[in-house]
């Protein structure tokens, strides 16, 4: 502990030294006379790499964690519905049923496996475990034609895959902590390489062939998953352990089944926190799901056919994701300065913006406000996902910080996007009549506008209801 104090603030020299210590408060004793010891001098080289090597190591153990963690998702998620819909002739429905999956899985998967994270099995074996199971599934899924079938497989794979993204945020909030890092401040940048990750994966499934064939347009996009999984499952059993609570002081009911995260409800400041995380969930799907038909429905309108945005309405859309990578670098900055409230309601702001600036843009002259839109997408996600993820992590306690993460993702991904999924539908085709060959562009607007007006509802409320006293020297 002493060495990694010392590298970290203060050069080897006896004036910053000195100065240094006598103005931190929290470094034991015995670091400061270890300071001082005059055989120092004879070895500062070697000091400094002992230091220097396991900081480093865990950082990049961590970053190839996320990377494969998200390169996972980013290999089918946006490319498998050209899939369903083009080699394998589905319905709209069903194609639509694939992607709620998440939403089924999310309600309460991620808790159940936080429960056996925080009692029974660490969460980085649990992380591994969980990888494995998915890959199974995506490997059986992808030999699949039949809607019943693969749709049970890529089911079972969602949900174990779905618990791991709160499993390895909990993976890396340990290894931070047993580095003695601050979450806050150390894990954004580490988490920008999932983005990253999901990048890449989206893009090698675009770029590469098999057979003259895109990998997005076959099967072979789960087998590219299903491999990343393995990998990561593997990998996932050499990571820092992650301690569980085998405390048996306690009889009750709560406790034995490990619910104790689901008593965060009982104090209020952190039942409003989740209540308004689920009602910002529910704008996280809507673009996924229908900023691409939206852009494309454009080609009905000669003057925009041949625009770029129409052509390459997925190149267009990716911008969101770069946007994801930059705003994560952002975070630490931004809850120092502005707090949990602030920077919620900066993400429910943008969300706002998101929805409007669809309404009102369009792929020719106007297509500066798509561009801005997804430049606006990475503020409204990272600063309500990531942020919200660590603000979890800080108010929970050790014992149950894991299930407290699979709470935060059930809300978020689970009820939510489930809801918002469902409620988007309606809302579209209340407005876009999607038999007719007449462009739809003013019902399209219409929606738009309806998720806009719901965003900036649920800010207002969240503005006025949610109380939060935020102390910069904490973070």
């Amino acid at each position: 502990m002493c060495y990694h104090y010392t590298i970290a603030q203060c050069p080897f020299g006896d004036a910053k030294v000195e100065l240094y210590f006598s103005t931190a408060k929290k470094i034991p004793k015995k670091i400061y006379t270890f300071v001082h010891n005059p055989f120092r001098e004879k070895r500062p080289a070697k000091v400094k790499q002992h230091i220097n090597q396991p900081i480093m190591g865990i950082k990049f153990r961590l970053i190839v964690m996320n990377f494969l963690q998200y390169a996972i998702w980013g290999s089918w998620l946006i490319s498998l519905g050209a899939y369903l819909g083009g080699g394998l002739q589905f319905t709209g429905l069903q194609i639509g049923s694939f992607f709620a999956t998440m939403g089924i899985a999310s309600l309460f998967m991620p808790a159940l496996m936080g429960i056996i994270a925080d009692r029974w099995i660490p969460a980085q074996k649990l992380l591994g475990i969980c990888q494995l199971i998915s890959a199974g599934f995506l490997v059986a899924a992808a030999s699949q034609t039949a809607y019943g079938p693969l749709y049970t497989c890529m089911l079972m794979s969602v949900m174990f895959y779905m618990p791991t993204i709160a499993l390895s945020n909990s993976v890396a909030y340990n290894a931070l902590d047993l580095a003695k890092l601050d979450a806050v401040k150390h894990f954004p940048p580490i988490r920008v390489w999932g983005t990253v990750g999901f990048i890449a994966a989206m893009w090698f499934v675009d770029l590469v062939q098999i057979g003259g064939v895109q990998i997005k347009l076959t099967y072979w996009q789960l087998y590219v998953s299903a491999i990343l999984s393995l990998i990561l499952a593997i990998y996932s059993f050499t990571l820092p352990g992650c301690p569980v609570s085998h405390a048996r002081k306690s009889q009750s009911w709560i406790d034995t089944l490990g619910l104790r995260a689901f008593a965060l409800f009982k104090e209020k400041r952190m039942a409003i926190f989740f209540i308004f995380s689920m009602l910002l969930g529910v704008s996280l799907q809507i673009t996924n799901g229908f900023a691409n038909p939206f852009i494309t429905s454009f080609s009905a309108i000669p003057e925009y056919a041949n625009t770029f945005g129409v052509q390459h309405a997925n190149a267009l859309i990716s911008l969101s994701q770069v946007s994801e990578t930059l705003c994560i670098l952002l975070i630490p900055f931004a809850l120092k300065h502005f707090g949990i409230k602030r920077v919620m309601l900066i993400a429910m702001l943008a969300w706002v913006l998101r929805f409007g600036l669809f309404g009102l843009g369009n792929p020719g002259s106007g297509v500066w406000m798509f561009v801005l839109s997804m430049i606006v997408y990475g503020v409204a996600f990272d600063f309500f996902n990531i942020s919200g993820s660590l603000f979890v992590n800080k108010e929970t306690d050790l014992a149950i910080r894991s299930s407290a993460q699979g709470l935060f993702v059930i809300m978020t991904n689970g009820i939510g996007a489930t809801v918002g999924t469902l409620s988007a539908q309606m809302v579209v085709n209340h407005f876009v009549d999607f038999g007719s060959d007449a462009p739809q562009v003013a019902g399209w607007s219409s929606a738009w506008f309806v998720f806009a007006g719901y965003a900036l509802v649920v800010a207002v409320l969240f503005a006025l209801i949610f109380r939060y006293k935020h102390t910069p020297e904490e973070i």
